[in-house]
């Protein structure tokens, strides 16, 4: 069974630049996310989607492949799963190779372990799934704010429950994902046909897009280090 691990990572960000370059741990961001790939012991190749050449230089060092990335689908506004089929498509095209899973990993989950990417993998394969996200559990009613007006979306305030006597709700983490081919040249997404969820712990689960992502995650990485 073919399967590799792609990680798209842009020069681009405006929330906090070079987010994917910013250093945790005395390595840059995205280094992580392409030593858990590597230390898998089910994944086979480790591929860098890139317009940048600090990444495809810092990419190289850590071990990873390298595909450039086209302007047209480097963009703000575009998503990462364009580069995602791109890479597919470039593989076919070069190399005649389909892998049989796919393994998405962002470069801003700096936390998410080879472990987890194993366990996952193995959830999508036992489960005979078609895709698989990464969540973690939602300890929290949650509400949304539109012209100022508050609305609770997961529980209702006039009967209010005990926390523990709520629903268990899991959020979308974004740490990573699996998927066939097939799912993403169908419905152009990383997501469709029959999904399953991999639950993470939240400590592994922060996503870092600003400052404050930043700084928590490099303190959870030097507690853990302390540990």
């Amino acid at each position: 069974m073919k399967i590799i691990a792609i990680i798209p990572a842009r020069g681009g960000s405006k929330r906090l630049p070079r987010k994917n370059l910013q250093p945790l741990g005395g390595k840059p961001l995205i280094v992580h996310s392409i030593n858990a790939a590597n230390d898998s012991k089910l994944v086979q190749r480790c591929i860098v989607s890139t317009d940048d050449q600090e990444i495809i230089s810092v990419s190289n060092d850590a071990g990873s492949e390298v595909i450039i990335r086209p302007p047209e689908l480097s963009g703000d506004i575009i998503m990462p799963d364009a580069a995602l089929i791109h890479v597919l498509d470039y593989l076919v095209k070069t190399e005649n190779y389909e892998p049989d899973i796919i393994v998405f990993l962002q470069p801003t989950s700096p936390l998410r372990t080879a472990n987890d990417i194993d366990a996952a993998i193995n959830l999508f394969i036992n489960e005979s799934a078609d895709s698989l996200l990464s969540v973690s559990a939602a300890h929290a009613f949650t509400w949304r704010i539109e012209n100022d007006i508050a609305y609770p979306l997961n529980y209702n305030y006039m009967d209010r429950p005990r926390t523990q006597d709520a629903p268990q709700d899991h959020v979308e983490n974004g740490a990573l994902y699996v998927f066939k081919p097939a799912v993403i040249r169908k419905y152009g997404q990383r997501l469709g046909g029959k999904i399953v969820a991999y639950i993470m712990s939240v400590l592994n689960s922060v996503d870092v897009d600003d400052f404050n992502d930043l700084k928590l995650v490099n303190l959870i990485y030097s507690t853990n280090k302390k540990h």
